[in-house]
């Protein structure tokens, strides 16, 4: 009988990502509004290098990242050099590489539930210890500095933060972030997950990229899945110093991103109009659907990512069901450490005025 890793049969430790449309039975029109996705689709000039170049599919891709991480770096105005940069099959992807480069049996690391679940989850997958400190609800979700601070310990690796955050859709105010990382001992990185970050428009909110450029251990995680429309694509890129960057890097494999993937990153990453338009939808749509939720009555939290996180007056999965049998797609996120809510996805207008439409309906 091998010797199997006690934290690997943890039964429970299975990410549950949204449902597909395939998955859902309905004789009626479904409007998705339970996994974050771009309502208008993917990018056109991702689309059009994924066309031109289906007939390569027989060949093997680049061996290297490195031509997606020059253009990430002109992306970035050479604010950062290419070799700041690290891809990998999605944002969870890259989530997969910092823990298998900074965690480990007997090591710790710090989240603050309600989370995206894979942080704690991909850590106990390699035998690390995940302490959480909540966020706090009575400031509306905000990050606990002094309680982060105080769990760090000489085991601590790796903190676990995320900005728009998934599912509040809440933000860290950049003072916030500089006050953190100004006491976080060296011995700890600071893993900034961003991938909302085109929604945010709040006037103190910050990617991680000045703290990058100064030098600070902190590693951003972005994904072509949200804002370009690539879910499918599966396809994601992190950036930090170049020391850690290299470092982490040495988790992957050559051929590790599919032809598709590549070309369609790259052309992706021109596409400024699309991510402009997909904005404005989003924008749009939360001035029509905050306005409907304040005359329901229903408690909501506003937010800075492209879904907004609500607690209906009943039980969530019967909140999720009954929404089902109106057309509507949700999430219940329990799973994400916020029991009862509910997270949906702000679509195009169409399909908010029906998200609305279902919600007068069961309530």
């Amino acid at each position: 009988m091998p010797v199997f890793k006690p934290y690997l049969l943890d039964k429970g430790a299975v990410y549950k990502g949204g449902k597909s449309k395939s998955e859902v039975q309905s004789d009626k029109p479904i409007f998705k509004l339970s996994s974050n996705e771009n309502p208008l689709g993917a990018s056109p000039l991702a689309l059009a290098a994924i066309k031109a170049n289906l007939e390569q599919l027989n060949r093997y891709p680049d061996r290297t990242d490195q031509r997606l991480r020059i253009a990430l770096s002109e992306f970035y105005q050479h604010d950062l050099t290419p070799d700041q940069f690290f891809t990998a099959n999605s944002g969870v992807g890259i989530l997969q590489m910092i823990v298998h480069a900074f965690l480990g049996e007997d090591l710790e690391c710090i989240y603050s539930n309600p989370a995206f679940e894979p942080y704690p989850m991909f850590s106990g997958k390699v035998g690390a210890k995940a302490i959480d400190v909540p966020l706090l609800t009575a400031r509306e979700y905000a990050i606990d500095v002094e309680g982060i601070l105080a769990a760090i310990t000489d085991r601590t690796r790796v903190i676990w933060l995320c900005s728009p955050n998934n599912p509040t859709g809440t933000h860290i105010p950049k003072k916030t972030l500089e006050r953190l990382l100004d006491q976080v001992p060296n011995h700890v990185v600071i893993v900034f997950d961003e991938v909302y970050h085109q929604f945010a428009t709040a006037l103190d909110y910050t990617t991680a990229l000045p703290f990058v450029r100064q030098g600070k251990n902190v590693i951003a995680v972005n994904s072509f899945s949200k804002a370009y429309g690539l879910a499918g694509m599966r396809i994601g890129y992190g950036y930090a110093t170049p020391e850690i960057s290299r470092y982490i890097s040495k988790t992957g494999r050559p051929f590790l991103l599919n032809t598709l993937a590549l070309e369609a990153a790259i052309a992706a990453l021109q596409d400024q109009k699309f991510i402009a338009d997909t904005v404005q939808v989003i924008q749009e749509g939360k001035e029509y659907l905050y306005p409907e939720l304040d005359q329901m009555g229903i408690q909501y939290w506003k937010g800075q990512g492209n879904f907004i996180l609500l607690k209906p007056t009943m039980e969530d999965l019967e909140f999720e069901a009954k929404m089902l049998a109106e057309g509507i797609m949700v999430r219940p996120v329990a799973g994400f450490g916020a029991p009862g809510c509910i997270r949906t996805t702000i679509g195009t207008m169409e399909a908010n005025r029906a998200f609305v439409r279902a919600l007068k309906t069961i309530l």
